[in-house]
C-alpha cells in the first residue's frame, strides 16, 4: 500500500507547526509546571480555534470527524512541541463519548476547545493527567464509563509538566467498549513529533559545538548516532499511518501496537543521543531541550508500555 498526504494535511500539519512555533511553547511549559495554566489554556484556546479538537468529534456533534490521519498530525506537532495539558486524553475521550453516546452535549463544547478532559483506562492508565485542571475527569473501566474526580496529591513524574492523579469514580454516564487504541496511536504520534524535534536541535548543537578545532558533528561517531536515530524515527513513521488507516478495522489494535512499540523506542534514542550528544547541559532546567528529554522518558511508558504492546502484536501474529 502506497499512502501519501494530501495537500490539505501537509498543510493543516505546517500550520499547526507554525501556531506552536510563534507561541513559544517552552513558556508554557515551564509554566504549567508552576501551576500557572494560563499560557497552556491560551494555546488550548489557539489549537481548538485551528480545529484540533473537532477531528476527534463527530459530526452529528459539531465535529468534523473522527479523522485518524489528521488527528495523528497534529498530535505530532503537539509532541513537536511538547504542549502542556491534556490533549491526547481529550482526544481520546472524545472518540471514546462518540462512540458509546453523549447524552450531555459535552461534545459540543470539547469541539469548541471549552472542555478539557482527563481520562483513565485502568489498569493500562492508571492515572488521570492533569485532573486539578480538567473540566471533566473520566473513568472507564469494565465496560462502564464514569465520571470522576482527582483523588488526592498528584503521583511524582519524570516530567514536572505531566501532572498524574489517583482518581475516585463517581457515577455511571455509558457503557460499552472502551479501549486503549486510539489513546495509544496519538501518544505514539505525540512521540514520533518529540523524537524529530530533539533530533533537529542535537543536529543544529553538533554543527555549532566544536572540539579539537572541528564541529563534533564531522566525529564520525556523532554522525552514525544521529543517523541511527533517524532511521528509527522513519521506519516508525509509516507504521503509525498505517494504524490510523486502519481505524475501526479487526487489525487497529495490532497496528497501534506496533506504531507504538516503534514511536517508544525511537523517541527515546532520539532523547539518549540528545542527551549524550549536549552532554550535562541537556538535562539543564534552563535549557529547553531539557522540557523535551523528560517528556520523551515520561512518554515511553504512557498508555502501554512497549512490552505490553510487543505482546500484543505477538498474540496478533
Amino acid at each position: 500500500m502506497r499512502f501519501v498526504l494530501n495537500a490539505e494535511q501537509r498543510l493543516f500539519a505546517e500550520t499547526l507547526h507554525a501556531l506552536l512555533a510563534e507561541a513559544g511553547a517552552a513558556k508554557a511549559i515551564r509554566a504549567w509546571s508552576a501551576g500557572d495554566t494560563g499560557p497552556g489554556r491560551a494555546l488550548w484556546a489557539a489549537l481548538a480555534e485551528a480545529g484540533v479538537f473537532a477531528l476527534a468529534v463527530p459530526e452529528s456533534s459539531g465535529g468534523a470527524g473522527p479523522l485518524p490521519v489528521e488527528l495523528v498530525l497534529a498530535a505530532e506537532q503537539l509532541g513537536r512541541h511538547a504542549v502542556p495539558g491534556p490533549y491526547v486524553e481529550t482526544l481520546a475521550a472524545a472518540e471514546l463519548l462518540g462512540r458509546l453516546g453523549d447524552t450531555a452535549d459535552r461534545l459540543p463544547r470539547i469541539a469548541a476547545g471549552k472542555t478539557l478532559v482527563s481520562l483513565t483506562l485502568p489498569p493500562v492508565v492508571p492515572y488521570a493527567l492533569d485532573a486539578d485542571v480538567a473540566d471533566l475527569v473520566l473513568s472507564a473501566e469494565d465496560g462502564v464509563v464514569r465520571e470522576a474526580a482527582a483523588d488526592g496529591t498528584p503521583m511524582a513524574s519524570l516530567d514536572p509538566a505531566r501532572r498524574l492523579f489517583p482518581v475516585a469514580p463517581g457515577d455511571p454516564l455509558a457503557s460499552g467498549t472502551a479501549g486503549h487504541d486510539f489513546g495509544a496511536l496519538l501518544c505514539a504520534a505525540q512521540q514520533l513529533g518529540l523524537g524529530r524535534a530533539l533530533l533537529d536541535v542535537t543536529v543544529e548543537y553538533a554543527k555549532a559545538r566544536r572540539q579539537f578545532g572541528r564541529p563534533i558533528g564531522e566525529f564520525q561517531a556523532v554522525k552514525h548516532r544521529l543517523a541511527d536515530v533517524l532511521v528509527e524515527l522513519e521506519f516508525a513513521r509509516p507504521l503509525l499511518f498505517g494504524a490510523a488507516l486502519a481505524y475501526r478495522t479487526p487489525e487497529f489494535a495490532r497496528d497501534v501496537s506496533a506504531a507504538k512499540v516503534a514511536a517508544s523506542a525511537a523517541s527515546y534514542a532520539a532523547a539518549r543521543a540528545a542527551l549524550q550528544v549536549h552532554g550535562a547541559i541537556g538535562y539543564t532546567d534552563e535549557y529547553d531541550p531539557s522540557l523535551w528529554i523528560r517528556k520523551a522518558r515520561a512518554l515511553y511508558s504512557a498508555w502501554g508500555s512497549p512490552a505490553a504492546h510487543r505482546a500484543r502484536v505477538a498474540e496478533a501474529l
